[in-house]
């Protein structure tokens, strides 16, 4: 059965689509899915991964909006001082060490990884973000917040500091249940596909 993509969607420069339906209507973006169908997802159910998740969703089930937006503050200071105990606490664990083997593993083409509970908060990454809340960005809404499956495709745009052309892809990950429990965010160099 072919799955339909609305016609909104498709005039759009950003894709959010099941991961089964094709995007070839978009040149740009489509070798950018079909690498994160080919090459990523393969190991989105890694226990690393939904283990990580599942322990973050569990610990932070009674998170208020207020307790999300003093952690992100922290991280944000901890961003741009000199106390980074929050940020090295997740650049160090088992699934950031994961998602650092996998960014090497790609031969440049995965620029970043991170990995986003239910409320899209950082479980775990390659390199550090600006912020630990990404709920209330594209990348999540788009992804996890769109269900089971989901795949979101973020515009192509020149990064400044490498002068590559890079797209963030971000993608729902389910339990073996296939209940939806956190996300995943790829950047990806277009120039090395």
């Amino acid at each position: 059965m072919k799955k339909i993509v609305p016609a909104f969607l498709l005039a759009c420069t950003a894709f959010a689509v099941p991961m089964g339906a094709s995007m070839a209507q978009d040149a740009k973006l489509a070798p950018i899915f079909d690498y994160v169908k080919s090459d990523v997802t393969p190991w989105l159910n890694d226990p690393a991964i939904i283990e990580a998740i599942k322990a973050q969703d569990a610990t932070n089930a009674n998170l208020s909006e207020a307790d999300i937006d003093a952690l992100d503050k922290k991280w944000r200071a901890e961003v741009d001082g000199s106390d980074h105990s929050m940020i090295d606490g997740v650049l160090n664990n088992a699934l950031s060490k994961f998602l650092q083997s996998k960014k090497e593993a790609s031969g440049g083409k995965i620029t970043e990884i991170f990995v986003m509970d239910a409320k899209g908060l950082n479980v775990g990454q390659s390199d550090v973000t600006s912020d630990y809340w990404q709920g209330d960005e594209g990348k999540f809404q788009k992804s996890f917040g769109a269900g089971k499956d989901a795949v979101f495709v973020d515009e192509i745009e020149k990064d400044e500091s490498t002068q590559t052309l890079q797209s963030q892809a971000s993608v729902t990950i389910s339990d073996d249940k296939g209940t939806p429990i956190g996300a995943i965010t790829v950047g990806v160099n277009v120039d090395a596909l």
